[in-house]
């Protein structure tokens, strides 16, 4: 077969070949760009848990890639099957060969093998093993791609509009994007709608296998208070943390995105939740202006509020209360929660949980707003000392 007209013999090779060089040269700089480190974007947030009012955002709606961060909807949805009955702690999850080969963080899972609902919850929240986020996928799904479908549906249920998911663990993927005020709604809702499971997030180390995986939080260990609940990492996204924290009555949440790297990520948190604090709880202002005790003689009234459970702990008993407020905001939204310690001689404390600061008329609709979706409450009374008007 003859050349084109005007061509001249052996010039379609020297065309080949410079096409190919081209491409190498493309494929080359491709590479080189993969390369760079990326930049990701600096976004955070400070919520008020019991109120869900923000104290600080920057950037809050700005989508950035979540990384692990997206094992907290995965856990939530592992959390619901709890509740509902449709999971147990001890119910064994089949190990498939494409969750045996998830990259790291990773449990090292084998083909074939199988992890109890229980170990796979502590996996995800310490080793946050990627490996165990397809068990749990699959075992909910039967694909990972599935499951994301149900993960990013649930995500428009709980209010998280700019949140899309595309894998159960957070690894790379361009579509899985969320926000900073997303992931806060979500923490928020995990402490609300799970008060049960909450305590999982301050797991400090989680032995598996004979093997000793330590929570990748460290903020657990250096920021007074803070009890959970999940860390983020991958190079596109940079080091992401979502904090909660209480101190002084009060609960806040903390969302960073794009940290540069652990350490100053973490030092980042502590100083916003130290401000976040500062404006909860502003109390040496205030309590110049309480007023003295009354004297003998001053006039009664009757305090009323409720009581919606009572726990073995600190954080569950919160978490209820805060439930509680948003299932009933008509009549407990001006309420004050107050977490009560109780000891039964050597007992180890109850911690009750209580809206106090209402009406009369408004402790007991509560009761029965609360009653109707299920959940336990009882009308307290307090007789009050009233201050006498005077000249």
């Amino acid at each position: 077969m003859g050349t084109e007209k005007g061509t001249r013999p052996g010039a379609g090779g020297r065309m080949a070949r410079t096409g190919l060089a081209a491409l190498l040269l493309s494929a080359a700089f491709l590479l080189a760009l993969a390369a760079t480190p990326v930049h990701a974007k600096y976004a955070s947030l400070v919520m008020d848990a019991e109120t869900g009012r923000v104290l600080h955002a920057v950037n809050a709606d700005t989508r950035n890639y979540p990384a692990s961060l997206t094992k907290m909807m995965t856990l939530y949805l592992v959390f619901e099957a709890l509740d509902k009955g449709r999971l147990s702690l001890d119910l064994g999850l089949d190990v498939s060969a494409r969750a045996a080969r998830q990259p790291a963080s990773r449990l090292g899972l084998g083909k074939g093998t199988t992890i109890s609902v229980g170990d796979a919850i502590l996996a995800l929240v310490t080793k946050s093993a990627n490996d165990v986020a397809t068990v749990i996928a699959e075992h909910f799904s039967g694909s990972e791609r599935r499951f994301a479908l149900v993960m990013t549906a649930k995500a428009r249920r709980l209010g998280m509009s700019r949140t899309t998911f595309r894998n159960a663990s957070g690894l790379p993927h361009r579509g899985q994007l969320s926000t900073a005020r997303d992931m806060a709604i979500l923490a928020r809702r995990l402490l609300t709608d799970f008060p049960q499971y909450y305590h999982y997030f301050s797991t400090d180390t989680f032995r598996y296998d004979g093997v000793s995986h330590r929570n990748h939080n460290k903020l657990l260990a250096s920021y007074e208070g803070t009890d959970g609940i999940k860390t983020g990492y991958i190079r596109a996204s940079g080091f992401n943390l979502v904090a909660s924290a209480k101190r002084g009555g009060g609960r806040l949440i903390g969302v960073v995105f794009g940290g540069d790297s652990p350490g100053a990520r973490d030092r980042h948190m502590a100083k916003l939740l130290d401000k976040g604090f500062r404006k909860l709880n502003p109390a040496p202002k205030q309590a110049k202006r309480l007023p003295p005790p009354l004297p003998a003689g001053g006039k009664s009234g009757d305090q009323w509020g409720i009581q919606v459970g009572a726990y073995k702990s600190y954080s569950p008993a919160y978490a209820i209360a805060v439930k509680a407020r948003a299932q009933a905001p008509a009549y407990l939204e001006g309420g004050r929660i107050r977490v009560v310690p109780s000891r039964n001689g050597k007992r180890r404390p109850l911690y009750r949980a209580r809206i106090l600061g209402l009406s009369k008329r408004q402790a007991y609709r509560a009761c029965r707003v609360l009653e109707k979706r299920n959940m336990s409450c009882m009308e307290l009374k307090q007789r009050i000392q009233l201050a006498q008007a005077g000249g």
